[in-house]
């Protein structure tokens, strides 16, 4: 016993994370598997179980069975608990009813709550847990009452409840999950204005991350923001613009899709389809019949996805903006990397490279293996899911309750991937410590043509 807590306590933050989020995983699809879970009263088979407690608890939203008729009022409360230990991390949902029940949080625990929500140093960070706890409460609430006031004269008190909350934590989770039933996400809704907006709040407020959501209600102006803030804003907004003006011109005149709208009805819809691939989900169009421009450019929000310390998964935003800051500084021939008059440390932009490296070759390799085991599907149709499940985002071409066992396998490990990130994967695989005999020799300066 006594080794065993040795053990335990010589694990490395990114290693108890991964843990954490296999074990609920692990629990999730033991309770799913409960024949009181299905509708049915059937017990569900292993390989369906724990894609669909792996896609809640990564906040995925890729379903092998229909949520809204296959599972339970039981089996999907535990989905919906899924999603929301999964949007907020078991180490942040655990440390909350700590703090909240008095207990003191120790530095061990300080330090795996700095990796978790990905702070610079431990600094600040139990202030910082009781408001993502706080404020995911507060914002999925007001998400809730909101959209009960559509979902109740429309499904009735209990169910407009339920379908309220279930979709309200859903959706700031940037989970995608639905329980509207015949995999019909919000498609009911596509010209609805209130749930369109609401939805998309909950969506963006989800994929800022907290810290940045804690300098926008700090009431402070925005130059007074921290460089990350004013970086992840930045790139969001840019997103949303230019992924709603791609989709609303390449759209526009579709008959299957928005093309028989009303104008401000396409707006709507152009505009939900450009936050939802940065990694919620949801969708109030047949993606399918989206011209093929316009899927690609669903593919690449897929990929970029949300911002880091966020319920979201994928490059994120921060990211990718170091990668455009790099480009920008090697084509002005500088090494100095800029942005909002303050200068970036290499070692980040080393780091943002390393990710972008890393995720595109475990996409191709993960596409690869999906290409073989789904044969029968078209490349575009695999590629979308391969990025989707990376993203975390769970959109699909429709193929997701027709894959083998093999390719359920490989999206479960892709979606895990995905939600804790690359270098989180790395870090947890990696014996070598940060500070070794090796980091102390620096070798003379060598020369390499490049491009």
């Amino acid at each position: 016993m006594q080794s065993k807590a040795l053990h335990a306590k010589s694990l490395k933050p990114a290693q108890i994370i991964i843990l954490s989020f296999a074990a609920v995983i692990l629990i999730g699809t033991l309770l799913l598997m409960l024949p009181i879970s299905a509708a049915s009263g059937e017990v569900t088979s292993f390989t369906n179980a724990i894609f669909t407690s792996t896609s809640a608890v990564c906040v995925t939203g890729l379903v092998v069975v229909d949520t809204g008729t296959y599972w339970s009022v039981f089996g999907k409360t535990v989905i919906l608990l899924l999603i929301q230990i999964g949007g907020l991390g078991f180490m942040t949902m655990t440390t909350s009813v700590a703090i909240i029940l008095g207990k003191k949080i120790g530095l061990r625990n300080r330090m795996i709550m700095q990796e978790a929500l990905n702070q610079f140093s431990i600094s600040g960070v139990i202030r910082l847990t009781k408001y993502v706890f706080m404020a995911t409460i507060a914002i999925e609430v007001i998400g809730a009452l909101l959209l009960s006031t559509r979902f109740i004269p429309l499904y009735g008190l209990k169910n407009g409840v339920f379908y309220s909350i279930f979709h309200s934590v859903s959706a700031f989770c940037n989970a995608g999950f639905d329980i509207f039933g015949n995999y019909s996400s919000l498609m009911a809704f596509a010209k609805d204005p209130v749930v369109n907006f609401i939805v998309i709040t909950l969506i963006i407020f989800g994929g800022l991350g907290f810290a940045v959501l804690a300098d926008v209600f700090s009431g402070r102006k925005f130059k007074k923001f921290s460089l990350h803030s004013k970086l992840v804003l930045t790139m969001t907004g840019a997103l949303i613009v230019t992924g709603f003006i791609a989709i609303f011109i390449l759209e526009y005149s579709n008959p299957d899709t928005i093309g028989t709208f009303t104008f401000g009805e396409k707006i709507i819809a152009s505009l939900f389809h450009s936050v939802t691939p940065r990694t919620a989900g949801f969708n109030t169009l047949d993606l399918s019949k989206f011209t093929m421009p316009a899927r690609l450019i669903t593919m690449f929000l897929m990929f970029i996805g949300g911002s880091p310390g966020s319920t979201a998964g994928g490059l994120k935003t921060t990211t990718f903006g170091l990668m455009i800051l790099s480009i920008v500084s090697v084509i002005r021939n500088t090494d100095e990397i800029n942005f909002a008059h303050r200068r970036i440390s290499k070692s980040v932009v080393s780091k943002a490279l390393a990710v972008i490296f890393i995720s595109t070759f475990w996409i191709v390799m993960m596409t690869f293996f999906l290409t073989v085991a789904e044969s029968s599907h078209t490349f575009e149709a695999i590629l979308f899911e391969s990025l989707s499940a990376f993203g975390t985002v769970g959109l699909s071409m429709g193929i997701t309750p027709n894959l083998t066992l093999a390719g359920k396998i490989i999206l479960t490990i892709m979606m895990f991937f995905g939600r804790l990130g690359p270098l989180t994967i790395v870090i947890a695989l990696n014996k070598r410590a940060s500070n070794s005999k090796r980091d102390l020799v620096r070798y003379p300066e060598g020369k390499i043509i490049v491009g």
